[in-house]
């Protein structure tokens, strides 16, 4: 019912790659420092799922649709971050965060819920500080993370914590972003577009706190009547999306789906030009069928130095995609052209957008090319 009323308030990615898993139960607390797409006083609900969306590496770890366990959210508190990322908030800025008007709520295994609103006053240039006290209740799985460098100044401390103002006992979050799954800001009227995709989507390599990935960028230049949903994850592939369970039911809240994905499922998992297609083409056509007013944008897939029979399958997919393949699709988006070098290298991406040497990911540079080329294209 809120998903109508409510937009992204950033394009920080928070989709859950991961899951946490303990030898004993503990208290902890996560505090992350999130841009918001527009300043001034906002009214924000948070919406949680304890479901992982997408797999991560080789699936042995955690995979997609895996549910969390139960635990405890103890309190949680929005506030004034500032407009320096270091661990503290703003003195008396902070608001609690409740669920269904009680400070406490115990979330049981695969629940997903929403939070009560919440009102702040967030000033140009400062960030939204986000904090929650969690207890597990048993030893193994507890709740999903999203696990990667985080693209965000992200922080944790142990015990109760959340509504401390300092920075006292909080140390920067090693490759753990613990948030909600959706940061909701009401806004009526704006048209909605989700961009799923995979570390490319999500910006990852990028510099923390930047906002240069080619999401980010696109979502600065759309302008007050558009709202972006980053639903980029780590190491996903088309695959889970294609489950049609956890990640895919956030792209359906959408106005608009832009659909990045393949690079794993051909550098990962060794899929065919057939099964990855067949994937993309069960996605759009789940996404076509959700609502009649769905529009869905299919990216070619980005080149990733991809080599031998891997750098085939990409071609294949590719050309596919170019040739209109996958019934459904409204438009398609050639974000291969931008990154690719000239024919007959074009499996590999310029040396100039790579995050390093040894990197294929996108780095902000190539965020720039790729915002800008989409920009004049959409």
């Amino acid at each position: 019912m809120w998903w109508s009323s409510y937009a992204s308030a950033t394009v920080q990615s928070t989709a859950k790659n991961f899951m946490m898993k303990s030898e004993s139960p503990f208290t902890h607390t996560y505090r992350a420092y999130i841009k918001t797409t527009e300043s001034g006083e906002l009214k924000l609900r948070f919406w949680c799922s304890n479901l992982v969306d997408s797999t991560w590496a080789d699936g042995s770890e955690s995979s997609a649709n895996l549910i969390g366990g139960s635990w405890k959210i103890e309190s949680a508190y929005i506030a004034n971050g500032g407009r320096l990322p270091d661990g503290s908030v703003v003195e008396g800025t902070q608001i609690p965060v409740t669920f269904d008007s009680s400070i406490a709520r115990l979330v049981m295994p695969g629940e997903k819920f929403w939070s009560d609103a919440a009102r702040i006053m967030i000033p140009e240039e400062h960030y939204l500080v986000f904090s929650w006290t969690i207890t597990t209740l048993a030893a193994g799985v507890s709740f999903p993370y999203n696990t990667e460098c985080p693209l965000v100044s992200a922080y944790d401390a142990p015990g109760n914590a959340a509504g401390q103002s300092t920075a006292d006992g909080f140390q920067k979050s090693a490759n753990c972003l613990f948030l909600p799954d959706f940061i909701g800001c009401e806004r009526e009227g704006a048209k909605r577009i989700a961009f799923l995709g995979d570390s490319i989507t999500q910006g990852v390599r990028t510099r923390p706190d930047a906002y240069e990935y080619w999401v980010a960028r696109i979502a600065e230049g759309l302008g007050p009547e558009y709202s972006v949903w980053n639903l980029g994850s780590g190491w996903a592939r088309a695959y889970d999306a294609a489950s049609d369970k956890a990640w895919l039911s956030k792209a359906k809240q959408s106005d608009e789906v832009v659909i990045a994905l393949g690079v794993n499922d051909i550098s990962t998992t060794r899929r065919s030009a057939l099964q990855v297609l067949e994937d993309l083409q069960t996605i759009v056509s789940i996404l076509k069928g959700s609502r009649i007013d769905m529009s869905v944008i299919l990216c070619t897939v980005p080149p990733y130095n991809l080599t031998d029979a891997q750098e085939l399958v990409w071609r294949d997919v590719n050309q596919a995609i170019r040739s209109h393949a996958i019934a459904g699709v409204d438009r398609i988006f050639d974000i291969a052209e931008v990154l690719s070098q000239a024919t007959p290298r074009d499996n590999l991406i310029i040396p100039e957008y790579m995050s390093n040497e040894f990197d294929a990911h996108p780095n902000g540079k190539a965020g720039s090319a790729i915002a800008s080329a989409f920009s004049a294209w959409y």
